[in-house]
């Protein structure tokens, strides 16, 4: 059987980086390209990195070519909502222009499969919960309006020069790889899970924003994905593409919602220690629930969660945080 072939951007970072170990462990030849500035060298294993940017297209096509590669998986983003409503242009350009370059080098190289990273941003401030692919597209940050314009983008490359894709609308990822060989290390971070492991660590308090929604606890409810999930996710999409499966979106999460009080909660009962959080004011744009309806992923793709204990979930990203800490 031939080896397949796979070209990842952005496979230095968070998920990339889980994505491209699986893709190693079941055998497929993956190249990773990166420019560092989010990733690290390290989550890569050697022989793997070609470190550039994905804005040298014509060095990109080249790659795809050398490489041989059948099919892209597309990280290689700007994902903190806060920062992409400060800095709109960096974001349009490096999500939206990035992904264009990316694009444009696949046509040029022949290269006819791309995964998509997504997000559930694209959906705004939706009128309900769970989510469906159905619900209206309407962003609410320029994070989300750099997703939504490459989706576009997706759609006319694979009306004209038949690129096939799968966007992955994805909710929140967090955990770590069960061996703690990888986990999150954004800089600055801004997910809860790494931010409440090390108000645990360092003593200073995390802040609660908000806790007087219309929620059980009156804190926001969000669908909390295990990373290894999330890369199987992007397989079974990749695995779906190259036998022949048309272009589709589907949303990735566990369907259930936890709180953020049920995140301290467990992250208590893992680290046997008492979370230090102060509650501060609502941000604006966040809505009460954000909650997945993963049916079309798990009906087409064949997917479901393996994760779906949020202590264990916890535990594994507990245990790349001391990992990383004490760098054994």
């Amino acid at each position: 059987m031939t080896t397949r072939k796979i070209l990842v951007t952005g496979g230095a970072g968070y998920i990339g980086s889980h994505t491209v170990r699986l893709l190693l462990d079941q055998g497929y030849e993956v190249t990773v390209v990166d420019n560092l500035s989010k990733g690290y060298r390290e989550n890569v294993p050697v022989g793997h990195l070609v470190e550039m940017d994905i804005a040298d297209t014509r060095r990109l096509a080249a790659v795809l070519k050398e490489s041989g590669a059948e099919a892209v998986v597309h990280f290689a983003a700007f994902i903190a909502v806060g920062e992409s409503m400060r800095e709109p242009a960096r974001y349009f350009s490096n999500n939206v222009c990035g992904s264009l370059s990316v694009l444009a080098a696949m046509a040029d190289a022949g290269v006819r499969h791309i995964v998509f990273s997504s997000t559930a941003a694209v959906y705004g401030n939706p009128h309900a919960t769970p989510i469906l692919e159905t619900f209206p597209i309407q962003p609410v940050n320029v994070y989300g309006e750099s997703k939504v314009m490459v989706e576009t983008l997706l759609r006319w490359f694979d009306e004209i020069h038949q690129i096939t894709n799968v966007r992955l609308r994805y909710f929140n990822a967090c955990g770590a790889d069960p061996q703690g060989r990888l986990g999150e290390q954004h800089e600055p971070e801004t997910h809860l899970v790494p931010l409440v492991l090390r108000a645990v660590e360092s003593g200073q308090p995390v802040t609660i924003f908000g806790d007087d929604y219309d929620t059980p606890d009156g804190t926001c409810i969000r669908d909390y994905i295990h990373v290894n999930d999330l890369a199987r996710a992007h397989i079974q999409a990749l695995e779906y593409l190259l036998g022949g499966g048309t272009s589709d979106a589907f949303n990735v999460g566990t369907g259930t919602g936890h709180t953020v009080l049920e995140i301290i909660r467990a992250v208590e009962e893992v680290t046997g220690r008492k979370v230090p959080y102060t509650t501060g004011p609502r941000r604006e744009g966040d809505p009460a629930a954000l909650v997945a309806a993963s049916d079309k992923l798990r009906t087409k793709l064949g997917w479901k969660p393996q994760y779906t204990d949020l202590r264990e979930i916890v535990r594994h990203a507990w245990n790349f945080a001391r990992k990383s800490k004490t760098g054994t």
